[in-house]
Parts: C-alpha cells; structure tokens; sequence
C-alpha cells in the first residue's frame, strides 16, 4: 500500500488541552501526532466530510 502524502502546520494548544490529549494518545497506544489524525479523521466522517472510497465499476 503506498504510503499517503502528508502536510505538516503548526498547532497550538493550550497546556491542559495538550495535557488531556497526551493522555488520551497513552490509553490508545497513539503517538499525539497519531491521536490528533485520528481525531480530525473520526470528526470528517462523523459529520459525512470524508471522500466516499473510489470504486471500479
């Protein structure tokens, strides 16, 4: 599977939000990087945002 191109930003966060989701990256055995993504990925599809996987027909 080829690996997907990424872009970096520059996030702040306030210390006990960085806190919170420093923990919750722990529990999950997630880097915070990896967290943050999942995150932001589970909020696409949650609110129907993400792309429809594209299929051959």
């Amino acid at each position: 599977m080829p690996k997907q191109e990424s872009k970096g930003f520059l996030l702040r966060l306030d210390k006990p939000t960085m806190e919170l989701v420093e923990a919750w990256a722990a529990q999950e055995f997630r880097s915070v990087n990896g967290q943050l993504q999942w995150i932001i990925a589970e909020s696409l599809r949650r609110h129907g945002r993400m792309p429809k996987p594209k299929t051959d027909d």
